[in-house]
């Protein structure tokens, strides 16, 4: 059994969605991040860092934070969605890191100040806004001639997917990018990606696109 402490976020979800992909139990424990849970003393024992998602796995005795990493060590221990072929595997984490280093702080941030504070900084909107954009065409590009970030479906596509899911919190319009948009649909297809956007718990109609 794996405890997720996780909050109704795109890095929350990558993790929820591996989760409910890889067909594993697992018991959630929502960190309502707007009230400060995730600087209480319990969860700082699990996630030093004050960050949500964090995991406890009772079956090796492993408590982990960061998405990236737990993405990495749930694909690893159960042999899924993480090639083993050293090829395949170093595109797959390049395009994670990507996400990781690129795709979820520009958006963040764009988040920040477009979605909750449009007009009080045009500096830093114009900024973000144009960096999102930038990175919205580099995925798009890759996407053109594949149905998968890396061809196949991987822990690459579960952890860019929930950050596009709020493009329009970004002010993205997906028919600008229609290979992204052909993705975005393909995933929200996927029963797993239903359930764990929904985790730790419902939010609402997910964005079509």
């Amino acid at each position: 059994m794996i405890d997720l402490y996780t909050w109704t976020t795109p890095n929350g979800r990558k993790v929820s969605i591996l989760l409910e992909e890889l067909g594993v139990p697992y018991t959630s424990h929502a960190i309502n991040i707007t009230k400060g849970e995730q600087n209480e003393a319990d969860f700082l024992k699990i996630s030093p860092n004050n960050k949500i998602p964090a995991i406890v796995d009772h079956e090796t005795g492993v408590n982990l934070m960061e998405s990236g990493a737990i993405m990495i060590y749930l694909a690893e221990k159960h042999d899924k969605f993480l090639p083993t072929d050293p090829i395949a595997r170093a595109n797959v984490m390049q395009w994670l890191m990507w996400q990781m280093g690129g795709l979820g702080p520009m958006a963040g941030q764009t988040h920040h100040f477009v979605h909750f504070n449009p007009g009080n900084a045009p500096y830093a909107e114009e900024r973000f806004t144009t960096e999102v954009k930038r990175l919205y065409r580099v995925l798009n590009t890759q996407l053109e001639s594949r149905d998968y970030i890396c061809d196949t479906y991987s822990i690459a596509d579960m952890a860019c997917w929930p950050w596009v899911s709020r493009y329009e919190w970004q002010g993205i319009d997906l028919r600008e990018y229609p290979a992204v948009r052909e993705w975005y649909q393909r995933l929200l297809q996927r029963e797993a990606v239903q359930k764990g956007y929904h985790v730790p718990k419902a939010m609402g109609e997910i964005p079509a696109g």
